[in-house]
């Protein structure tokens, strides 16, 4: 079976700090070349990968202002497409673009749905109402698309480093943006006098200035982007993370790598969080931030190796491309779960 995987280019492959989109698709490539299958990664030139590299932009365009998304996203996508007789089957991971050529090509197009940026996004996707979608938590399924499964993002165990023992700082790790909530876990560290480290890249400079920076020293701290080792560190020495979206949240990367560390969770209930973390379990889920607050307190009733157990079970690169080879294998009529690249 000839796979071909049609990833983003606005990061690196895998990326060098923020990249959710990129991290799946790398994660599940390399999982799929681990099992022996031949696969191909339409990607952006400076990819990290064992698959076949296909690459027409050199850089990611948000990593060089000089490249044009517009122009290189078209590029990139017809370049996969007019491949697309070459393979199998074509994992689309770059949203809904790539499905107005699918009814020109005679390979199947599997397409994993990373989220509804925007409502009109929708449209896009149920103007193709017999193509195979994959939803990365129950929570963010459209009711007018035929879905084939339900697959979690998995993340590399080996990339986390469970700690029994932290300190007592709360940590965000995310986009600083308002759909996820840094001001609410600003208010949160000021109610219960708790130091909380902020990283993440600024996608809105404007909320950032307003909403973060006047409360940043004392207790609060902001490092910036971090890469894959920074990341490592402050969320297995932190005393739980905080995932206070303002908006449904698609699956969220952040809380299952922070569950990997041992590191619970306190989460508001929106979109996918409930489905990611136990309640009472592996962190704490609650409606609304007063509620968010009381939970701090209860942080050390939460057994650290059950957060690591859950992610191992579920959220593993394992556990991810055991579903995509049934996604595949459904897709094909069965032909996938035994069919590795011959030698």
């Amino acid at each position: 079976m000839r796979l071909a995987v049609l990833g983003p280019i606005s990061w690196r492959t895998p990326p060098r700090h923020y990249g959710a989109w990129e991290t799946v698709v790398s994660n599940l490539t390399e999982g799929l070349i681990s099992r022996g299958y031949d696969v191909t990664l339409f990607a952006a030139g400076d990819s990290v990968t064992d698959a076949r590299l296909e690459s027409v932009i050199p850089r990611p365009y948000s990593e060089d202002e000089t490249l044009d998304p517009k122009v290189w996203e078209h590029l990139h996508i017809s370049h996969a497409m007019e491949r697309a007789r070459d393979f199998d089957l074509l994992h689309n991971h770059f949203d809904f673009m790539p499905l107005t050529y699918s009814r020109l090509v005679p390979t199947p197009v599997v397409t994993t749905i990373h989220g509804f940026s925007l409502d009109q996004y929708r449209l896009a996707y149920r103007s193709y109402p017999e193509s195979s979608f994959v939803s990365i938590s129950d929570a963010d399924r459209d009711p007018y698309l035929r879905y084939v499964a339900t697959v979690y993002n998995g993340i590399r165990l080996e990339d986390f480093t469970f700690n029994p023992r932290p300190q007592d700082y709360l940590v965000f790790v995310g986009r600083i943006h308002p759909d996820k909530g840094v001001h609410l876990a600003i208010q949160l560290s000021q109610e219960t006098d708790r130091p909380l480290i902020i990283a993440g890249i600024i996608q809105d400079q404007d909320y950032f200035d307003e909403s973060v920076s006047p409360h940043l020293g004392g207790k609060i701290e902001f490092v910036g982007a971090v890469g894959p080792p920074e990341r490592d560190k402050l969320m297995r020495n932190a005393a739980a993370s905080l995932h206070l979206t303002t908006i449904p949240e698609r699956f969220g990367l952040a809380m299952a790598e922070s569950m990997a560390t041992g590191t619970p969770v306190i989460g508001l209930d929106l979109g996918s969080v409930r489905e990611v973390v136990a309640d009472g379990v592996t962190g704490f889920v609650a409606p609304n931030l007063e509620q968010a607050i009381a939970a701090t307190e209860h942080i050390p009733e939460i057994s650290r190796l059950a957060c690591r157990q859950r992610v191992e079970q579920l959220f593993s690169v394992d556990a991810m491309v055991d579903g995509y080879l049934e996604v595949y294998g459904k897709i094909l009529g069965g032909r996938t779960a035994n069919a590795p690249v011959a030698q």
